[in-house]
């Protein structure tokens, strides 16, 4: 045994040991050793490295982390998965008229724009209404989200890219405000009476640049109806500029918009707008679909979308733990999903809110790479044509145009102030592709580090070796110990069952473990990057499983069974 762990350690350290050419882009960039992670190696399920550097080390991921989000909504749901919004009646329909009301359920579609209107508007007058004598009502309630417009990561409040989800999402969330310098004139892009503007802008005779060259504006919370103050300054000889922010509610902005649309249709609504759950006396009409999940996590992934990669987690959520889908309901989910299905491989992770705007976010080079080995060996180049095309699209398609790199790398990118990463796929010019994880956490400036990644991204291109072949622990590489020497060393498996209740970022409170213990279950917690409260144990899965009722019920309807096996030097966890 002895000899065996002396010739893991020589092979981890000769795996650890960099490529000359990598060495030397390291050097170059001028960031040090201890600010980066690298992990490359053949894609799929071989075992070269190219190149290992911190691969364990826990960083912040930033956008990368969607790559989870997204792989998991695939293998749960498939590349053809449509979203659904339902379309309800309460009444009946005589002479052309709805007598009662017209009822929306959203189930978190984050696609559902005004583009869509026509094709609603359409099936509501297939179905005979000229007249609606009720109200529109819509139920949100597909998600547990709270009512925040705006994540309030950063101090751009209002900008797309901090738009919190909702089950009934309509636009983005965004709001569009068309201003036109040259005739002082303000309108909204699409017709909407949750929100006011008031126009001060001052167009003036300068040149349309600088502080000249585009609207300033304000949003006053203090009414029910938030007021959009537009202020300042404007040249008149800017082109119409359109102000895309994140003001009001999504579901308010579908119902005007979609009561505007009908009325402009024909269809009359004589009611207004009411938030409420769908009645199980209600009729179902129709239901509208999105496009299928292949485009929507392309674009996710291609465009960073923060709130469809929200959304996303969100739906697994609820498609597992059942509706309303929480934060942690998805959370879970990911990693049940990732989990259950091989692809998460050991490692610190800890997943925030799906989209990578987080700071408490982590994850390793090398369980990044698990994912994306896994992915490809299921989907190949489907799933690769959903990550950015290096010179084509998406966050890397001028930052790889015109070199050698160009269409030879799929990625994922993610920045932050202090972090810049990327991962996905490079191919080389012999045909040979690799899976490759760079995460990069620095003061020392995230364009230093995007150069790096270049850098060690061309290298690999013109890269004519194969790697070193990696069997560094004896936990991944069970095949280094003879069947003799696994039957001596390793001792009689301990089994037992738990229950994991919850994960939590801050220690669970007092309160919340003596919820646990009024229900008769002895509880502990255990701390690695998070704290995770387990029941048990069980000794056989049947007592597990008649706790895990009474956990569902009275605690946390998204908890699970965790089976332990123990051994000397393998500990082997199933989820389930």
């Amino acid at each position: 045994m002895k000899k065996i762990l002396v010739v893991l350690f020589l092979l981890s350290t000769l795996i650890h040991a960099l490529p000359a050419g990598i060495n030397a882009a390291i050097k170059k960039s001028g960031i040090p050793k201890k600010d980066i992670s690298i992990y490359i190696k053949e894609a799929g399920n071989s075992n070269r490295v190219v190149a290992s550097l911190n691969a364990d080390k826990a960083r912040t991921p930033a956008s990368v982390i969607k790559v989870l989000s997204t792989y998991a909504a695939i293998l749960k749901l498939g590349f053809n998965y449509r979203w659904p919004t339902k379309f309800y009646m309460r009444g009946k329909v005589k002479g052309g008229v709805l007598h009662g009301d017209l009822l929306v359920k959203g189930f978190g579609d984050p696609t559902l724009s005004s583009r869509d209107l026509a094709g609603i508007v359409a099936n509501i007058k297939a179905k005979g209404i000229k007249r609606i004598t009720g109200n529109i009502v819509i139920d949100r309630s597909y998600f547990k989200v709270g009512s925040k417009n705006n994540s309030g990561f950063d101090q751009h409040t209002y900008s797309p890219y901090n738009a919190m989800p909702d089950a009934m999402m309509f636009n983005e969330r965004i709001s569009t405000i068309c201003v036109s310098p040259k005739q002082n004139r303000v309108s909204k892009k699409t017709p909407d009476g949750s929100y006011k503007i008031v126009n001060n802008l001052k167009p003036v005779n300068k040149p349309c640049r600088g502080r000249y060259s585009w609207p300033s504006f304000k949003v006053d919370k203090s009414q029910e109806t938030p007021i959009v103050l537009l202020r300042g300054p404007i040249s008149k000889k800017c082109a119409t500029r359109n102000l895309c922010q994140v003001i009001t509610k999504p579901y308010k902005s579908f119902y005007y918009a979609l009561k505007d649309a009908l009325q402009k249709s024909g269809v009359v609504v004589n009611g207004g707008f009411r938030l409420n759950r769908i009645p199980k006396n209600a009729k179902e009409l129709f239901t509208h679909y999105s496009k299928p999940l292949e485009k929507i996590i392309s674009k996710t992934a291609k465009k960073s979308n923060n709130l469809y990669a929200r959304h996303l987690m969100l739906l697994l959520g609820a498609k597992l733990y059942g509706a309303p889908s929480t934060l942690s309901k998805g959370r879970q989910a990911v990693t049940y999903i990732l989990k259950s299905r091989g692809a998460l491989k050991r490692g610190s992770l800890h997943i925030d809110n799906g989209c990578g705007l987080s700071r408490t976010s982590k994850i390793t080079a090398k369980v990044l790479a698990g994912v994306y080995d896994h992915a490809y060996l299921k989907y190949g180049q489907r799933w690769m044509n959903t990550l950015s095309i290096a010179g084509v699209d998406g966050t890397i398609k001028r930052r790889f145009k015109g070199t050698v790199v160009r269409n030879r790398a799929w990625m994922k990118t993610g920045t932050l102030k202090r972090v810049k990463n990327i991962g996905g796929y490079v191919k080389s010019k012999n045909g040979r592709l690799y899976t490759v994880v760079i995460l990069v956490n620095t003061k020392k400036g995230n364009w230093r580090a995007s150069a790096l990644q270049n850098n060690i991204m061309k290298w690999l291109v013109t890269y004519k070796g194969r790697g070193r072949v990696s069997k560094a622990t004896i936990t991944d590489q069970q095949d280094l110990v003879s069947p003799l020497d696994r039957q001596k060393y390793q001792r009689k498996s301990d089994t037992h069952y738990y229950i994991q209740t919850g994960s939590f970022v801050k220690k669970p409170t007092p309160s919340y473990l003596e919820k646990l213990q009024k229900l008769g279950l002895q509880c502990n917690t255990e701390y690695t990057d998070k704290y995770k409260v387990f029941v048990g144990p069980y000794s056989n899965e049947s007592q597990a499983r008649n706790s895990l009722k009474k956990v569902r019920e009275y605690i946390n309807s998204g908890a699970f069974l965790v089976r332990n096996s123990n051994t000397v030097y393998m500990g082997q966890t199933s989820l389930y």
